[in-house]
């Protein structure tokens, strides 16, 4: 008779009379309880996550991290689009036919590269402008390889884009016409880099390049691997708060460009010459820059102490000075004991292929109390009385890279209790170096890092790389 009343409560709810469970209940609502808790386990909690914050969390993620991430559902799809500002694409003539779908997905891209490889056809004008429509918001914009680009994709870019702040193109086909017209509409352009511009060769003569309404924005301007680079003359020229002018393998005379850049009042505190036709004329231009504080100066036969002289004693705020004297011997004791006597704000040092005394790199360790990093590569005159001078002398060293130089372990040894700074040294194609000295300094300081290239360490990749920033 009970099982049969438990029967029936069951059917009727599962109450007695008294108000209490039977048995069978109590065990429906254990299983109703598991049955809840497998639930529990398997809700995805992050749609409790607002999406500006899981695109927050994309944004801190590696760029293979946030396609696997878009790959989960249709929500984290839609968010890691919306949320992706930079973005960079194969410029090849097939995407074309994509491009409105990706920039769809992708519609609050601020930064953008678009790159196509040398053996195919690069998107045209047309593709140009449907970016410039979709990205109205770009402020970076980088173009490499796309040589179907004219005058007339770059007037629609800079019609459309007028927020750019840095440009960059490399190996396209416009010429000063394109060029002009970003500058002539890109108010707030800061930054420019151009290399390799095909279009500029037969333009030079009648169409000079700025310098536009971007010149009183213009911060930083890069002229790499130009045939008629001088073009750009107005537009350096025109540009009062340029900052930064870095000028590297173009052909041309540049002294007299360098000389009318310094007849005006300007604010360059960084210049790079490299390559270049360029004699003391230029670099005594370039000493009446009192505010400069960055100079590399490489590979440049026709400059000599007496232009090296003329910045050291008149740009007295020098922090980074790279000198690269391709062994022609025309820098050396008098530029270097020039920089010693007047560049105590010297921090980053670096000699390639100059030979310096013991007398004037005395002068050099002696003076230049705030030198943090030093690179020695390919002085045949620097040797072990030259490395302990180093030793004893810079109490602020903190980096030091030898190369090519004729250095032994005994040398090497002076770090043992030298440059009390020291954390990082590296030294590579020594023949008198071996791995014994690295070991031995390992030992005597367990806080510096010691990189030979017998080590396998360190691959010869770049000439020299001594500031926290590259070199």
């Amino acid at each position: 008779m009970d099982q049969i009343a438990s029967s029936q409560d069951y059917d009727t709810g599962g109450a007695t009379p008294y108000g209490g469970h039977t048995t069978e209940t109590n065990d429906l609502r254990n299983l109703d309880f598991l049955v809840g808790l497998s639930i529990s386990q398997e809700y995805d909690y992050s749609f409790e996550i607002p999406d500006e914050c899981l695109a927050l969390i994309f944004q801190s993620l590696s760029s293979g991290d946030r396609k696997q991430c878009s790959l989960v559902c249709r929500r984290w799809l839609a968010v890691e689009g919306q949320s992706r500002h930079r973005l960079a694409l194969n410029a090849a003539a097939e995407v074309s036919a994509y491009l409105p779908n990706i920039f769809t997905r992708f519609e609050s891209v601020t930064k953008l590269t678009i790159r196509c490889d040398r053996k195919s056809v690069s998107i045209n004008d047309e593709a140009l402008t449907l970016i410039s429509l979709r990205c109205r918001n770009l402020t970076r914009f980088k173009i490499r390889g796309c040589s179907e680009i004219s005058e007339q994709g770059m007037h629609n870019l800079a019609n459309n884009c007028k927020s750019l702040r840095k440009f960059s193109c490399g190996s396209c086909s416009f010429g000063a016409e394109g060029m002009n017209a970003l500058l002539n509409n890109c108010s707030s352009l800061e930054e420019l880099s151009v290399k390799r511009l095909k279009g500029i060769k037969e333009t030079f003569a009648a169409e000079p390049i700025g310098p536009g309404t971007a010149a009183s924005s213009l911060k930083s301007i890069v002229l790499e691997e130009l045939y008629n680079g001088q073009c750009f003359g107005p537009l350096i020229i025109g540009s009062k708060n340029l900052r930064t002018l870095k000028i590297l393998r173009c052909f041309g005379d540049w002294d007299r460009l360098l000389e009318t850049i310094s007849r005006r009042k300007n604010c360059l505190m960084e210049i790079h010459l490299e390559r270049l036709q360029v004699s003391d004329a230029g670099l005594m231009a370039i000493s009446k820059c009192s505010d400069l504080e960055v100079f590399h100066l490489v590979k440049t036969p026709d400059c000599s102490n007496k232009g090296i002289c003329a910045i050291a004693e008149n740009c007295m705020l020098l922090r980074k000075l790279h000198i690269d004297g391709w062994r022609m011997n025309r820098i050396g004791d008098e530029g270097l004991t020039a920089i010693a006597k007047n560049s105590v704000n010297l921090v980053e040092f670096v000699l390639i292929g100059v030979n310096p005394s013991s007398t004037s790199l005395m002068a050099i360790a002696s003076n230049c109390q705030k030198l943090e990093r030093l690179a020695l590569c390919r002085c045949e005159t620097i040797g072990d009385p030259e490395i302990s001078c180093i030793a004893t002398k810079c109490m602020a060293l903190k980096k030091l890279w030898i190369k090519g130089c004729r250095v032994t372990d005994s040398g090497l040894e002076a770090f043992a209790f030298g440059c009390p700074n020291l954390v990082n040294l590296k030294v590579k194609k020594c023949r008198g170096v071996t791995t014994k000295v690295a070991d031995w300094l390992r030992s005597k300081r367990v806080s510096l890092v010691v990189n030979l290239d017998a080590d396998g360490m360190e691959p010869d990749v770049m000439e020299v790389s001594v500031s926290d920033g590259g070199a």
